[in-house]
């Protein structure tokens, strides 16, 4: 029975689930889930990350976590963490890029954070034995200076949608129609703070989002350290339906075909910030475009085009990917969480 029938049977018996639910078993239905079964990065897959656009992303990711290492005063251990890793390309490069800093490298203790048993075969591929995996943050050891890194995480992570209707707000769940598929309804809405909303207005709020923002926050406090988010989203509280599915880099209805397709929402920045400042972090915020600028990513274009001059064209374009208003540069935002009195470099004065 495939993950659109078990889904469907589960509806019928037991009644409409909420879209982080929907997300959840798309996503990681052991059986058939996409990043359990079939996650599809690359040009050959459904979807490109920033790593996959452009090696300079990964090595700038890395100069930022070198300097802000050296900022820290630069200890002798370090957990260097990446959450979400995809298929290891921006460990991969960020751990070339250190190589201008054997201390840096000496100094790290490399985890990945990985629940996609495909993906980690990819990840090991790639990185070898070198580096350590934990199915979640939690896992990692607690004890020692911490940077973390997470590129395209957030937006994995599932959100209940509530919509303002002419009565008040209700809930956006997933039941079925009259023939018996998959679709979107309303249920009664839980008692929440609800914001001041014009109707038909859709305000999505991310349980696991707040939660992973008050763990970094947690951790980084006690431990010390920076962890760097980078993602499609707000950067400031706002109303919109921001659930998509994407296979082979197209759009298709979410309800479509579970389990082939991935699903995201947009990171809400504001409420990440938010938990980890509740646990006395300290946080910041800039667009992709802002942050790798700061970072050098022209200087790095240049000097890259210097040494391969015949590729000049395909890093024009991929530098014009990563930056340009109208691609990834302003939709995407750099988040940093760190622990209190110090900033780390490129937020200054974010």
């Amino acid at each position: 029975m495939s993950l659109r029938d078990r889904l469907a049977a589960e509806i019928a018996a037991g009644g409409p689930m909420t879209v982080a639910q929907f997300m959840t078993r798309c996503l990681h239905d052991p059986q058939e889930g996409y990043y359990a079964t079939r996650p599809g990065l690359g040009e050959a897959g459904d979807f490109l990350t920033a790593p996959l656009v452009s090696q300079m992303f990964g090595e700038l990711v890395g100069v930022w976590a070198m300097a802000a290492w050296r900022m820290m005063g630069a200890p002798s251990r370090l957990r260097l963490v990446e959450m979400g890793p995809g298929d290891g390309t921006l460990m991969s490069d960020l751990l070339r890029a250190a190589r201008m800093a054997p201390d840096f490298l000496t100094a790290c203790e490399v985890w990945l954070v990985e629940v996609s048993e495909p993906l980690k075969a990819r990840q090991r591929a790639l990185l070898g034995e070198d580096v350590r995996w934990a199915g979640a943050l939690a896992e990692v050891p607690a004890g020692e200076p911490l940077i973390l890194v997470a590129n395209e995480l957030l937006d994995c992570l599932p959100a209940r949608q509530f919509v303002r209707t002419a009565t008040g707000w209700a809930e956006q769940v997933v039941g079925l129609d009259a023939n018996g598929a998959l679709a979107i309804g309303l249920a009664a809405a839980p008692v929440l703070p609800f914001p001041d909303a014009p109707e038909r207005a859709v305000w999505e709020q991310s349980a696991a989002q707040a939660a992973l923002g008050h763990e970094i926050g947690r951790r980084l406090v006690d431990d010390g350290g920076a962890a760097l988010l980078i993602d499609y989203g707000r950067d400031r509280p706002g109303f919109g339906d921001t659930l998509q599915a994407l296979r082979r880099h197209r759009k298709v209805d979410p309800l479509a075909c579970p389990g082939e397709a991935d699903l995201t929402v947009h990171a809400d920045f504001p409420a990440v910030m938010a938990a980890a400042a509740a646990e006395g972090a300290e946080t910041a915020i800039l667009t992709q475009a802002e942050f790798l600028a700061r970072m050098g990513v022209g200087e790095r274009a240049e000097a890259l085009v210097r040494a391969r001059p015949e590729k000049s064209a395909a890093l024009g374009r991929q530098l014009h990917r990563l930056v340009a208003a109208d691609q990834m540069g302003e939709l995407f935002k750099a988040c940093v969480i760190h622990s209190p009195g110090w900033t780390p470099p490129a937020f200054e004065d974010a």
